[in-house]
């Protein structure tokens, strides 16, 4: 198979298609967390490779001369560098493409000089104006003129004192590669940034626009490589929730579920654990999206959300249980979002739209909400990549007025939630689903079709204690309920 082309260097084949000497079955298919000389794994070049083409094309299409990002994804899919995940939230490192040249990184302190040993893709380029006249070259890679990994350091969110004139030196870097390579005339699209950053840039005269549509843009079709480290970051959860299973009982406490749940990931090869949401209990409705120290108790439900990258390629992946025993209103209300999810999946394909999607799911103020923000991401969907949330967005809040169509390649992560009749129980179910050429695959394999009952199981004089029962023990019994006659 030839790879295909729509002339901005932008690999249209469908990302289900094997690429040229790559996967010799779908990308879904594991074959472990590491690379080897005996099979066709993750071929990185290629992931490095063609996540660029995608980004330039969807460049080339825009207004923009070029675009400048600070967050932390967008820097990875633009570079393919990467200095630790304690560097997410601080806004320190940025990078810059111009339509007429390859990525230029600006990194933290010795990571600059780390880039320039390690990652040499930095120091070449696929284009002819940062590309050095003087150097031999084979193809169409050359070395560049000038190394694109450089020193450079943004504002530390305010920590360094204005009078540092950090920003404005960020705003001179930035001028310089947009005067020298022709763009300064031209949008500059910026992702996120500080305000002294855009203050300085604008006083440098650079017109600057919201650039993180084209980011978005880039990243709402996954390749076959992001495919598969997707696929392979949602069976490292599987596994984690195999644990998990074996470990619900009365007593233990949120917390340690998810000191559990981390370690497992961690020693599988994860990068990082985002968050393990842990709720259960009289926690689960309304949904509080945060664990505690809470003691899980017999006949609790408890659901628990697993976020982690490999890779940088993250999950999102919900699963709930009942401790010991379910109520009837908990199996009730699994019931209900199961049945919710299934509706929604079923209709995942190539030209169906967010908006078919979430006409199956109820509004909020079927289950307690006085309109949709208020319920917002409860009944949800969302891109899964190297960040979550990405696109498509399923929401009833923006998805019926503002439809986006499902297309071949997508990765995305359905997730519904239906509180318990009791008033304090709830289930929260996430499937993440790959659309395909005629419908769609689920990646998300611990089982889920129906609710699973975790912990110890009880003998009774008359035989096993069922599964199935309240957890007031004398609601149990005819007596208990004061029904007549008994």
């Amino acid at each position: 198979m030839t790879t295909q082309l729509d002339g901005t260097g932008a690999d249209t084949r469908s990302p289900l298609q094997p690429p040229p000497g790559g996967f010799a079955t779908i990308p879904t298919a594991t074959r472990g967390t590491n690379a080897v000389d005996w099979e066709q794994r993750i071929d990185f070049d290629r992931l490095r490779s063609e996540r660029l083409a995608r980004l330039k094309a969807e460049l080339s299409r825009s207004e923009l001369g070029a675009v400048l990002a600070f967050d932390f994804s967008n820097i990875r899919y633009m570079t393919s560098t990467h200095i630790g995940t304690w560097a997410m939230d601080k806004l320190i490192r940025f990078s810059l493409l111009t339509r007429n040249t390859d990525p230029i990184m600006w990194d933290f302190g010795s990571a600059a000089k780390h880039h320039g040993l390690f990652n040499p893709w930095l120091d070449t380029t696929t284009a002819e104006a940062d590309a050095d006249p003087h150097a031999p070259h084979h193809g169409a890679v050359r070395p560049r003129a000038e190394s694109g990994s450089r020193a450079g350091i943004s504002t530390l969110r305010g920590a360094f004192s204005p009078d540092a004139e950090i920003a404005d030196r960020v705003a001179s870097k930035i001028k310089r590669e947009l005067e020298k390579f022709g763009v300064a005339d031209q949008p500059l699209g910026v992702d996120v940034i500080e305000l002294p950053v855009l203050f300085a840039l604008q006083k440098q005269g650079i017109r600057v626009v919201d650039g993180q549509q084209l980011f978005m843009e880039a990243r709402r079709i996954k390749t076959a490589d992001e495919i598969g480290l997707l696929t392979q970051a949602a069976s490292m959860v599987d596994a984690a929730y195999e644990d998990l299973y074996e470990f619900l009982r009365p007593g233990v406490r949120e917390n340690e579920a998810v000191g559990l749940v981390s370690k497992k990931l961690y020693d599988l090869g994860s990068e990082y654990v985002e968050g393990v949401n842990a709720i259960s209990g009289e926690r689960c409705s309304p949904h509080p999206h945060v664990f505690s120290d809470r003691l899980i108790r017999p006949g609790d439900p408890a659901f628990f959300d697993i976020l982690h990258s490999f890779n940088g390629y993250r999950t999102c992946y919900y699963r709930t249980f009942a401790v010991g025993s379910a109520s009837s209103a908990q199996r009730d209300a699994y019931k209900r979002a199961r049945e919710y999810m299934d509706r929604a999946i079923a209709l995942v394909r190539p030209g169906a739209t967010t908006a078919d999607i979430v006409k199956v799911w109820p509004t909020a103020q079927e289950f307690g909400f006085p309109d949709e923000e208020a319920a917002f991401a409860l009944q949800y969907g969302h891109g899964v990549g190297l960040s979550i949330w990405e696109k498509p967005i399923f929401s009833r809040l923006v998805s019926l007025d503002h439809p986006e169509e499902l297309k071949e390649g997508m990765v995305f992560a359905l997730e519904t939630y239906w509180p318990a009749a009791d008033g304090w129980g709830a289930a929260r179910i996430e499937e993440e689903v790959i659309v395909t050429a005629d419908g769609c695959q689920v990646i998300t394999k611990f089982p889920a079709e129906d609710l699973l009952v975790a912990g110890k199981r009880y003998f009774t004089v008359g035989g096993s204690l069922p599964t199935l029962r309240d957890s007031q023990s004398h609601l149990n019994t005819a007596a208990g309920r004061g029904e007549p006659g008994a």
